[in-house]
This record gives structure tokens, sequence and C-alpha cells, in this order.
């Protein structure tokens, strides 16, 4: 495994532990060379997911995308990375379960909508303004107060 600080090729373990229901294994590093520490994820590999973008083109689904829409929406935010961590894991769940092997980039963004909801306000009003695409401030106004009807 390659240290992402130093590019040396060589690592010793330091902890192992499961992760995700036991479907994942975290692994804690250092590097032999500059004595950094850094994770790792182990997983099964699975035939990929395939996401229907809004145009119509498909890609293979990238849990790492998630992650960085998620950190943006919570920046300066009181939500750790364990928590979005856990979220992009429920979410990256349900697709799993869900047993499709395609699904559209709109369900996914329901996902991490609801998923946000349950964070942090604000970091869901943040995702959502990009996510759906406000043309104008009404839109945006009508949006707000359909989240606080659903949260009374």
């Amino acid at each position: 495994m390659k240290c992402p600080f130093c590019g040396y090729d060589d690592s010793k373990v330091l902890d192992t532990r499961p992760t995700d229901e036991g479907y994942t294994i975290r692994r804690r590093r250092e590097c032999l060379k500059c004595q950094k520490r850094f994770t790792t994820y182990e997983k099964i590999e699975q035939s990929p997911v395939m996401v229907i973008k809004k145009d119509g083109n498909r890609q293979a689904f990238d849990r790492d995308k998630i992650v960085r829409g998620m950190i943006k929406s919570c920046e300066k935010r009181p939500v750790s990375a364990d928590e979005i961590e856990e979220a992009v894991n429920n979410i990256e769940k349900k697709i799993e379960n869900s047993m499709r092997r395609e699904i559209t980039s709109l369900e996914i963004g329901e996902m991490v909508m609801d998923e946000l909801k349950d964070l942090d306000e604000v970091s869901y009003v943040r995702f959502a303004s990009v996510y759906r695409e406000f043309k104008d401030l009404q839109s945006f106004v009508d949006e707000l107060e359909n989240f606080v009807k659903k949260k009374n």
C-alpha cells in the first residue's frame, strides 16, 4: 500500500477492525519511511452499479462523489467526518440492497438529502440548493417551506 504522504510503497498494519457489519475491513497503517499514519478500507468487490445521469449517460457508481458532495455541504458545520462516512455507508447499503444494477442520479440525490436532513439542516439546505437547481428565489423558498412542514 503506497503512502499517501510520501509515496513509499510499504507500510505496516497497526490495527485491523471490521466495520459496516463485517462487509468492510478498516486498517490503520504506518508508513515505514516517513512514519505517518493513514487508514485504508478493504471490501468485497461486487459488480458495479451503473448511475444513469440526467442526460442519459451511464457511469459506474462512485461513493467518493457522494462523500465530496456531503463534505462540501457540511463545510463549517458541526458534522464530523465519521457522521458523513456513516451517512454514505447508509446510502451505499440502500443501493446495494436494492439489488438493482442501475440507479438514477436523481434517486441518489434524494438519498443524500434524506441523510442530510437527519445530520444538519443547514447542510441539507445547501445540498438541496445545488441539487434542485433552483431557477429563482420563490422555488428556493418553496423548498424551505416544504422542509419545515415535513419537520413539524
